[in-house]
């Protein structure tokens, strides 16, 4: 300890408790504290991993990673475009740009970039809401019409070229919003996506995306429902029109879930022994398109097909900028999801393969992900945990497995595209509703997660059920709002206990959950587990006041009413078992005439504030109206392991007394040294204690609030 009063301060080999006459019994450690550092800059742009990649050892990994990873990209690609409203050649365009883009400009070396399921529902439903304003109905144009033509004031743009338009302009803004937040430095942001608010959120999107990919397993044309209800109203126009049931498509979709499901399951299952996954989505698909071509199921048995699928690629072009304005909204929740869970997963990968991750440089690579591709007609992506997954166990090393990737898809967009003309749609949706698996298997995690934490529950059924029967833009903020008021709940009212020592050790644990902890005679140990701040500084006094069984304000006033001082006296003193009191000015009413006077067993309080962040003002407050009522029954408070931060607070808001002057308070840096202090001071003779326990009057306690 350190002494910051005028007094001079005691030779270093007294005793931690000895006391001159002259000498305030408390001090405040006043330790000098180093500048914090300043934080680390953010990782420059650029292929950082280049200069120092082994060919030798990373090569081949990185070769057979992205291949697998291509192989797995063609039949997603082309079946998230339906989820997204667009033409197949446009989920091959993503996925073949952003790969190449994420490689030079990320941190991470295992993320995959692509096409994902939630992204491509939200921009579907833009898109539909956009297609509806422009009067573009259902079945104004077949979705394989790939037209040419560019929209602008003098052409016409069909219902397809819109479908593009829109979506490349939404993709735009959502690269722009997020590479500014990189730019500023708030990829902190991701953290308040908690992860039972993103499972929750994923899903209910993922319900959402079955729903919507039922009509292609079963044939049908329904009109695509947007808006608050429309998983409801989809159910609804399935049931309705059932019997117009395509059964060609039906027996495609069943004999392919019979075949996928079970191998992605032996898949998993034995990942372990095998080297890489068994490519089964892409044979179902290659098998799936020789049989609809020569049985001719598109004629015979007018099942959907995929059309045509044009190659090379088109001329780059301009977002239209006068959809900015409706789309700015569409674009904020499908850039806050898709950073968040490009950040998530390249941290996750980070750490599990000893690498730093900088959020910010990930949250501007995933925006130029979006920005840069919509020039080239395509829609908004971020990382997908599939794609990742299967990425990282089939040993990649770098983001040259990307670069593999993208040239997989290339070959695609060059000459096997028009392969997958007679390809049903039914497929396509078979392999969007199998990938979707894993977020219908939290629901399995959910008991363990309501025995674990309730309110986590809370937050991931909340955001589950409102991302499904709302929207999931109201589904995400909603989520973002429960989580927020949890946390809030959380601290408003934490746990509070008394804590006992172990033993003859140095080491205080709290007494209800421990046994054969010993109490220390006369003194209290209160451990606060949070930051003490307005929201629950009156919960942190009646938690107080009910663990230590004493009541200072209520004490004093009883005390007051029994023993009133002679006419003309200002100050009378009663003994107690903890020595003289007098009598100052009380904050508090008389009690009501039939409560009993409280009594007390104790001469020290200590707060152990070990649990607490921060202080805020109104907490500060609280703590200094706290000493002031424990002291006016002649209860010292000390405080013990505060934090750098917490003593300056204390130090500037004067809980040391005024310009740091003898206040009668004390912080220490353990517990044990609060009660040495403690025992070895109430050892002392009360003539001590007298001279060392300044007047109430004399003391300045300023409560601001």
């Amino acid at each position: 300890m350190e002494d910051t009063s005028s007094q001079e301060p005691a030779p270093s080999k007294a005793p931690l408790g000895s006391l001159g006459r002259q000498e305030a019994p408390a001090t405040f450690i006043s330790l000098e504290e180093q500048e914090p550092p300043e934080p680390p800059a953010g990782a420059a742009p650029g292929p950082w991993w280049l200069p120092r990649y082994e060919p030798r050892s990373q090569l081949l990994g990185d070769v057979v990673s992205g291949l697998l990873v291509g192989v797995v990209a063609i039949p997603q690609s082309i079946s998230y475009s339906l989820l997204a409203n667009q033409d197949p050649v446009y989920g091959i365009y993503t996925n073949f740009f952003c790969n190449i883009i994420y490689a030079a400009t990320a941190t991470s070396r295992h993320a995959s970039v692509g096409s994902f399921g939630v992204l491509c529902l939200m921009v579907g439903q833009s898109v539909t809401r956009h297609l509806q304003l422009a009067g573009y109905g259902d079945s104004s144009a077949a979705l394989g019409d790939n037209s040419s033509s560019p929209r602008n004031g003098t052409e016409l743009c069909d219902r397809s070229c819109y479908a593009i338009t829109v979506a490349l302009s939404l993709s735009f803004l959502v690269g722009l919003y997020q590479i500014l937040l990189g730019v500023l430095q708030m990829g902190f942001v991701a953290v308040y996506l908690s992860e039972p608010l993103l499972g929750g959120f994923v899903t209910g999107s993922s319900l959402t995306i079955i729903t919507s990919q039922m009509k292609y397993l079963l044939g049908l044309k329904i009109p695509r429902h947007e808006g608050v209800g429309s998983f409801i109203l989809t159910w609804v126009d399935l049931f309705r029109h059932i019997h117009n049931t395509n059964i060609c498509d039906l027996l495609t979709s069943l004999v392919a879930l019979a075949i996928i499901v079970p191998v992605k399951e032996l898949n998993e299952h034995y990942k372990e022994r095998l080297k890489a996954p068994f490519p089964i989505e892409l044979l179902v698909v290659i098998a799936a398109t020789l049989i609809s071509h020569y049985f001719d199921f598109e004629q015979r048995y007018k099942a959907a097909v995929c059309g045509d699928i044009p190659t090379g690629f088109r001329k780059p072009t301009v977002p239209d900028f006068s959809l900015f304005p409706s789309l700015a909204l569409d674009a904020l929740p499908i850039a806050v999801i898709g950073f968040a869970m490009t950040v998530s997963l390249a941290e996750i990968f980070g750490k599990k393969h000893g690498y730093a991750v900088s959020a910010n440089q990930e949250m501007i690579a995933i925006g130029m992900c979006n920005l840069i591709p919509s020039f080239f007609y395509c829609f908004a992506s971020s990382a997908a945990l599939t794609k990742t997954l299967l990425k990282e166990s089939t040993g990649s090393q770098t983001q040259v497995s990307g670069l593999v990737t993208s040239l997989v898809l290339l070959l695609v967009l060059l000459w096997i595209s028009p392969l997958f003309y007679s390809l049903q749609t039914s497929i396509l949706g078979v392999v969007t509703i199998v990938n979707l698996r894993g977020g219908l298997r939290r629901f399995r995690d959910t008991p363990r997660m309501w025995q674990l934490s309730k309110l986590d529950t809370a937050v991931w059924w909340a955001t589950m059920l409102c991302s499904t029967l709302v929207t999931t833009e109201i589904g995400l903020l909603v989520g973002v709002c429960f989580a927020l008021l949890c946390i809030i709940f959380r601290t408003q009212r934490p746990r509070a206990t008394l804590l006992g020592r172990v033993s003859d050790r140095e080491v205080y644990e709290d007494q209800a959950a421990y046994k054969q902890l010993s109490s220390i005679a006369h003194v209290k140990i209160f451990r606060f587990e949070c930051s003490l701040y307005y929201a629950n500084k009156d919960y942190f006094k009646a938690v107080l006041y009910q663990k230590t069984g004493l009541n200072p304000v209520l004490l004093a006033a009883s005390l007051g009413n029994r023993a009133r001082p002679e006419p003309g006296s200002t100050r009378g003193c009663w003994s107690t078992g903890c020595g003289c009191l007098r009598q100052g000015r009380s904050r508090a009413e008389s009690p009501p005439g039939d409560a009993r006077a409280p009594s007390t067993d104790m001469h020290t309080l200590i707060l152990d504030c070990g649990a607490m962040q921060f202080i805020d003002t109104v907490g500060l407050s609280a703590l200094k109206e706290t000493h002031h009522d424990y002291r006016e029954v002649g209860v010292q408070v000390l405080l013990a392991n505060c934090n750098p931060s917490i003593r300056q607070r204390l130090r500037e808001g004067g809980w040391a007394g005024q310009a740091g002057g003898a206040g009668g308070q004390l912080a220490f840096h353990s517990i044990h040294d609060a009660v040495q202090f403690a025992e070895r001071w109430h050892r002392g003779d009360s003539r001590d204690k007298q001279a060392a326990l300044p007047e109430s009057e004399e003391q300045n306690f300023q409560v601001s609030l």
